[in-house]
């Protein structure tokens, strides 16, 4: 048997003549990974995941989950699979149980299973204690937990996350991300769509960088930033004379092992320093130190990083990857459409 639990292949979606949402795109996931589709906002990650879970037919290409085609087997798809939108689709009348054991009821899970089944959802995302409690009183943190474990009622063998943090506070961004290493940790495989690159560098086993409905780059973090091929050295200086800055820029490019010193000013809040390029930070930092000493250069910071997954980003489509926080709705909503 594959182990490949989503194969795309060719995948398209336009709207009209001339929107195209998806362009052509084909990759896989492997069963029990975690798998990342990174990028900006109108990529095409929600296009990509609204087709694979059944909500939106493609326009051309082919897609399967476990084998069946999304588009032949589609009842059999859902049974398998689990969905949680950007939109967190519980209902605020009810509480925190009537809303799982609601969901149990959409897959037809027996009264006395679904209760035990509820339960432990409710342990296992720290939830016993509200419980009972409307969720009009949940913080947006607690109910995007909440709609989380109703994506798991099911037991599926695969489940969707779009976007699952956007707009959650530190902490509650957080728990979910131990909740879904949890979960994998347990077997599970994750589809994980998101516009930061902290969460994919954090959660992603591989991952795919999208742009413009099409695949720019796909590997493992650790493949995809070694891509960039150098360390970055970000010198600030005392002065904010733009004659001193460039006389640094000049003296550092003649370094032995210095693939690239940017312009002055260039990727800082300030004009007064300069990013260097390195496959060897670490060994040169001393140098460059010396070096700038020796003009009479006073260095008021000095950083060594490694590269960074907006790096790569910004290398491969000359662009940085804004993130547009959107306020979560506090609407309730009808969950059956949702689900099924």
């Amino acid at each position: 048997m594959s182990e490949d639990i989503v194969v795309v292949e060719n995948l398209s979606k336009t709207y009209g003549k001339q929107v195209v949402a998806v362009d052509g795109i084909s990759f896989e996931v492997k069963k029990g990974e975690i798998f990342g589709f990174l990028g900006p906002n109108g990529a095409g990650k929600s296009t990509t995941i609204k087709i694979l879970t059944t909500l939106l037919e493609k326009t051309s290409g082919k897609a399967t989950i476990d084998g069946l085609d999304v588009d032949v087997d589609q009842s059999k798809v859902r049974r398998i699979i689990g969905y949680s939108s950007q939109e967190v689709g519980v209902d605020d009348d009810l509480t925190a149980r009537e809303n799982l054991m609601l969901q149990c009821s959409f897959h037809h899970i027996p009264k006395e299973k679904a209760k035990a089944k509820v339960t432990e959802l409710l342990q296992t995302i720290r939830l016993a204690e509200a419980a009972d409690r409307r969720l009009r009183t949940f913080s947006g943190g607690m109910r995007k937990r909440l709609d989380l474990a109703s994506s798991l009622v099911s037991d599926p063998k695969i489940l969707f996350l779009d976007e699952p943090t956007t707009g959650l506070d530190p902490q509650s961004r957080q728990d979910i991300w131990d909740y879904i290493i949890k979960l994998n940790r347990q077997g599970m495989t994750i589809f994980l769509t998101t516009q930061y690159m902290e969460e994919a560098d954090r959660l992603s086993s591989r991952l795919c960088i999208v742009d413009q409905g099409r695949i720019v780059a796909e590997g493992t973090p650790n493949e995809l930033k070694a891509k960039i091929g150098a360390d970055k050295i970000t010198v600030r200086f005392k002065s904010a004379d733009q004659a001193v800055c460039q006389k640094a820029k000049e003296l550092l490019s003649k370094i032995e092992g210095i693939d690239a010193v940017g312009q002055c000013g260039d990727g800082l809040i300030s004009e007064n320093g300069l990013n260097i390029m390195t496959k060897n930070g670490s060994t040169l930092v001393t140098q460059v130190v010396r070096i700038l000493d020796g003009a009479g250069i006073d260095v008021e910071q000095l950083n060594l990083s490694a590269p960074t997954l907006d790096e790569v980003f910004l290398k491969l489509t000359g662009k940085t990857l804004n993130v547009v926080e959107r306020k979560e709705s506090v609407g309730s909503r009808g969950m059956m459409g949702r689900r099924r």
